[in-house]
């Protein structure tokens, strides 16, 4: 028997702030600028939906330390700007959230600093106040499962209980391996077919959540 749905756990990162298409285009920039160049689908296949911790080492490994500490620097930098000047909830989620009656909470590979900035930017902060959890309190990122499982343990619902949306293969990943179910969303940067796999429906249009949910 499949366990009734006790809690929602939102990914941040494009799937309730629009925020990816506007850390790829910063990503490709100082990729050129700092000598490792990569083209935005390279970008989302390597940086989309990891951690910051994830994507330095990626990056040291191929600029060094010091190359990885400069790009770290400037990302944060020119990437704060682009939210302050363009960061808007994604199409549809404000819709859907008004419609979910169900508990949900937001686990991310952002930092809290930077959820605050972003949540805050597009008025959706105090919806989640509280119950925002970060990849920095645990050990592994995604595609581990550490990060769904501190949370479903901090809002006190079994792991089966909980659906995930997600909006890069590396969160389905994590959902899947921490035996929950997801919805992955294919609106944005990632392909549908990144996202499909066991336990998982796809969608298209943020206004189809709530729906989707109650199918579960």
């Amino acid at each position: 028997m499949i366990d009734p749905i006790g809690l929602v756990i939102f990914d941040c990162d494009g799937v309730l702030v629009d925020s990816e298409p506007l850390a790829v285009r910063v990503n490709v920039a100082l990729g050129a600028e700092l000598g490792w160049p990569l083209t935005p689908a390279e970008v989302i296949e390597r940086f989309v939906g990891r951690s910051h911790t994830s994507i330095a080492e990626q990056i040291a490994l191929r600029l060094g330390a010091e190359g990885a500490a400069v790009w770290t620097e400037r990302f944060a930098e020119l990437l704060r700007e682009a939210i302050d000047r363009d960061i808007t909830p994604v199409e549809g989620i404000v819709g859907a959230l008004d419609q979910i009656t169900l508990p949900t909470c937001v686990a991310s590979s952002g930092t809290h600093e930077k959820m605050r900035h972003t949540l805050g930017r597009t008025g959706l902060h105090d919806r989640f106040a509280g119950r925002v959890h970060s990849a920095p309190e645990v050990a592994r990122g995604k595609p581990a499962p550490d990060l769904f499982l501190h949370a479903a343990a901090r809002m006190g619902v079994d792991p089966g209980a909980c659906v995930v949306v997600e909006d890069s293969k590396y969160g389905v990943r994590a959902a899947r391996a921490a035996g929950m179910r997801a919805v992955g969303y294919a609106g944005g940067l990632t392909p549908a077919a990144w996202l499909e796999g066991p336990d998982t429906v796809v969608i298209e249009d943020m206004r189809k959540l709530p729906a989707v949910l109650a199918e579960f």
